[in-house]
């Protein structure tokens, strides 16, 4: 089904970004693979009938992330754990703020069911350029998920016990929506 011409708002009412981080290093096995809901978040997708003036806008706040899920570890992860890997995040990854994404090109894929999109990516003070694919299912499910390697914009990502136990550089921002016009 191809992506139709039109206006889609999206946020946290009818969709869900997300992050998800992978742990490695020497104790690994003591840490999990967090998973992270971005709880305050608007974009807004237009599809215009010329591809070339089609556009997609993001504005997050990156103080709104909950820990939603913790896999691995030695034990499980608790409801007092996420509030400390919250914690955590804010003081020593990254402080809370405004995040924006802006297309600088959207264009569809010759199958007509996904769009390519590259454009500029404002975190953490810093702007880069990020690109990723958007699909789209039959049923009129979007999805997308792009790779952020977080010392491009400046962020040292958590490392504890030592060293030992790390988050890996490239995080992996997963959106999820269904389109309504």
């Amino acid at each position: 089904m191809p992506i139709l011409p039109g206006t889609y708002e999206l946020g946290t009412d009818d969709a869900s970004l997300r992050i998800e981080t992978i742990r490695h290093g020497a104790a690994a096995k003591a840490g999990h693979d967090l998973l992270l809901e971005v709880g305050s978040w608007r974009a807004t997708l237009t599809i215009a009938e010329d591809p070339s003036e089609s556009s997609l806008a993001l504005s997050a706040d990156s103080g709104s992330m909950e820990v939603i899920q913790g896999t691995g570890g030695i034990m499980p992860l608790t409801d007092e754990d996420k509030v400390e890997i919250k914690k955590t995040l804010e003081d020593e990854v990254l402080q809370p703020g405004p995040v924006t994404f802006s297309s600088t090109r959207v264009a569809p894929a010759d199958d007509g069911n996904r769009l390519q999109v590259s454009g500029e990516l404002e975190l953490n003070g810093q702007t880069h350029i990020l690109s990723f694919e958007l699909d789209l299912g039959t049923d009129g499910a979007l999805s997308a998920t792009a790779t952020v390697k977080q010392s491009d914009w400046g962020i040292k990502p958590y490392s504890g016990l030592f060293g030992t136990l790390k988050v890996r550089d490239e995080v992996q921002i997963v959106a999820q929506a269904s389109l309504v016009a």
